[in-house]
């Protein structure tokens, strides 16, 4: 910002702005009225929004539509699969200048390295990154991660003024039962009178009273109307998630069409490059073509979320508020023509203004750790003649899994893929201490009929996921990724199909966003050629790992039963 001296010259317009914006159709999401009006900005702030301002450099908008930028109120960034100067890249010409990230995913892996590298990376770029800390690394005890993060490693960076408080809250069961560690997460960010974010799926009545109690103060797991209403009347903020895996935008909108959605924002939690073009733009204009007020849906998008995290000055369009702006010539396809960041014009009709092209990556050790790995490793030995077993049934766009008992395939005192029922094999290799922990279950959904498919991108520990019709390719699949360090990956016969190398803690590339997405359609149409039937495979096998959320998972330790919150056994 300009000092107040020059500011309020400009804005009374007794001096040049440096730009003007006019003939502007304002949306005021802070008076919640459209109408006309010039727009005056000096330096990286809004100075005035009043008729006749002069400018040194003027843009003569026409009657376009000028709304503040939207934020992202929560998204893991190393689930795109780029690094944040190629997320930006992405992004910011859909009109989403800043975002508030959970580096939870990286976390899990590299602890506080982790976090510092995603901080050093987000450096410089024409997209505010603010952060989160991680509450729940591990997750939960079910599994093995990199590292822990407790409160005392969360204390060395709550200052900072990047980060906006404590992230997700999963370890629901902790916070009620009322578990020490745990509470010393919520504390620590309140003292500091920042943000606890919440995730409790399914959680109501006195256990959600309880929960929200503790000082979290947001969800976005919300599924169905009827959860988002319970929490909204709890004074939770509602955050409504559109990820790649997890759609859950169109469900709610009964709630943002008859509710107060001043408590209500716009999030994408873990998207794939594919769906970052359109992003919280593409949330607007859906919730708008629902028939959500324009106003309000842009609000969501924009003021509701900079409220929530205490970020001031920024969510809309009035003076002393930064100039993050987004230009559209209507208020349905909600593809901006123009998009300014800090008052500067930084992407115009789809395209990047600004070079991230050039930037320099901080280093990070390896993080494939895989104690050797043998063929034999991947059998199931029959338990006791028990001839039915457990098995993960995948709901289609949705986090949460079915547990159901179906026939075992023994063969030889073995349990093997019963490909013609769709029941196949899948494993879970410790990936970060080699300590040989491996899980061993089936999983229902993914309509393999030959080959496997494997990932070091298994939430929230991220050690590799293999899934397949036999052994052989299973055990292929699990070597190559341990030779390029991470990645994805699609087999058969014991021959690469595709694979997507993933060297930045098995989670992210170091590659354009052009050769990753390209990398990525191959594995689409190699899992395809295998007999995958399902629409994001590897989105969905992410999550088989993620034991805290019902209802069968499976982790290195083996199959955990969330809703008991127990390990359970395969046989029945």
């Amino acid at each position: 910002m300009k000092n107040i001296e020059q500011i309020i010259k400009v804005s009374k317009g007794s001096e040049y702005a440096d730009l003007v914006l006019k003939n502007a159709k304002l949306v005021n999401v802070l008076s919640e009225e459209i109408y006309d009006t010039d727009i005056a900005i000096m330096g990286n702030t809004i100075a005035g929004i009043s008729h006749g301002y002069k400018g040194k450099q003027e843009i003569d908008l026409n009657g376009a539509y000028v709304t503040p930028s939207f934020i992202d109120g929560h998204v893991h960034l190393e689930s795109s699969m780029l690094l944040p100067s190629e997320f930006t890249r992405l992004v910011v010409p859909s009109g989403t200048t800043t975002v508030i990230a959970d580096p939870h995913e990286i976390s899990n892996v590299m602890g506080l390295q982790g976090i510092s590298f995603m901080r050093e990376a987000s450096k410089n770029l024409p997209l505010d990154v603010y952060m989160t800390l991680p509450s729940c690394v591990p997750a939960t005890n079910f599994e093995t991660s990199g590292v822990e993060l407790n409160s005392y490693d969360l204390a060395l960076l709550i200052d900072a003024p990047w980060v906006l408080g404590i992230a997700e809250m999963m370890n629901f069961p902790g916070v009620i039962n009322g578990d020490a560690s745990v509470l010393s997460k919520i504390k620590l960010g309140l003292e500091k009178n920042k943000r606890i974010d919440g995730h409790a799926p399914h959680l109501c009545g006195m256990n959600l009273d309880a929960y929200v109690a503790s000082g979290i103060a947001s969800d976005h797991e919300c599924t169905t109307p009827e959860e988002a209403i319970e929490k909204l009347r709890l004074g939770m903020y509602l955050m409504v998630r559109e990820a790649t895996g997890a759609r859950d935008l169109e469900p709610l909108i009964p709630v943002l069409k008859k509710y107060n959605t001043r408590k209500c924002m716009f999030v994408t939690d873990d998207r794939h490059p594919k769906h970052l073009k359109k992003h919280i733009s593409r949330m607007v204009k859906k919730a708008v073509r629902l028939g959500v007020d324009p106003i309000k849906a842009i609000q969501m998008a924009s003021l509701n979320t900079a409220e929530y995290f205490k970020l001031p000055n920024l969510g809309a369009i009035a003076p002393g508020y930064k100039a993050d702006i987004a230009v559209f010539k209507d208020l349905e396809t909600f593809e901006p023509y123009m998009v300014f960041k800090n008052g500067q014009l930084v992407a115009k009709e789809g395209e990047l203004l600004v070079d991230t092209k050039s930037f320099k990556i901080p280093s990070l050790r390896g993080s494939v750790n895989i104690k050797w790995l043998n063929h034999d490793d991947f059998k199931i030995k029959q338990e006791n003649n028990k001839d039915k077993i457990k098995v993960i049934n995948v709901i289609p766009k949705q986090l949460i899994t079915k547990q159901t008992i179906e026939p075992a395939n023994i063969k030889n005192g073995y349990a093997e893929s019963d490909i013609e029922n769709d029941i196949l094999k899948i494993a879970v290799i410790e990936r970060h201490k080699a300590s040989g922990n491996i899980g061993l279950g089936f999983v229902k959904g993914f309509g393999l009929k030959s080959g496997a498919i494997a990932s070091t991108v298994a939430h929230d520990s991220h050690n590799m996921i293999v899934i397949g019709t036999n052994d052989e390719d299973m055990y292929h699949a699990a070597v190559e990724l341990v030779k390029s360090q991470g990645g994805k990956i699609v087999v058969e016969n014991q021959k690469t199909l595709a694979h997507l190398p993933l060297p930045i803690a098995g989670l992210m590339s170091d590659k354009p966003y052009e050769e990753v997405n390209k990398k990525i359609e191959e594995l689409e149409q190699a899992v395809k050629k295998i007999g995958c039937t399902m629409d994001d495979p590897y989105m969905s096998m992410a999550f088989l790992s993620l034991s805290v959320i019902p209802e069968l998972k499976i982790t290195d330790k083996g199959l955990i039963d969330v809703n008991k919150s127990e390990i359970t056994n395969l046989f029945v």
